[in-house]
């Protein structure tokens, strides 16, 4: 089973009229990471609206994305299961390739709007 330590930061903060959500990662309940960046991408974007959730919030309030995969060869499953996640106006986003936790392939940070 694979877990990530406690951490000193917050999960989610609002300012400003806008929601920053720290980095995710695609732990299952269970602490388990799934195999492959597909399973991997969809699971981290299912994490990330959750927490969105709690403020009310959805996929469809995010309006910037980072996103650091740890193989370039990921690059096309990755994009493929991000995009059934969003529709249009897009988020603006940027894709890093970067050393992660192993076995994660991802982290994803958003940035969303508040409603009302």
């Amino acid at each position: 089973m694979s877990t990530m330590p406690a951490l000193p930061f917050s999960k989610i903060r609002t300012a400003a009229g806008l929601a920053f959500l720290s980095g995710e990662m695609p732990f299952a309940a269970d602490g388990n990471i799934p195999e492959g960046i597909t399973a991997q991408t969809h699971l981290t974007l299912e994490r990330i609206a959750a927490t969105l959730a709690t403020e009310g919030l959805s996929l469809a309030d995010v309006v910037s994305v980072n996103v650091f995969l740890t193989h370039k060869e990921d690059f096309a499953a990755f994009n493929a299961a991000y995009a059934s996640h969003f529709a249009d106006p897009l988020p603006v986003r940027a894709t890093v390739c970067t050393e992660l936790v192993a076995p994660a392939r991802i982290e994803i940070a958003v940035v969303a709007t508040l409603r009302g």
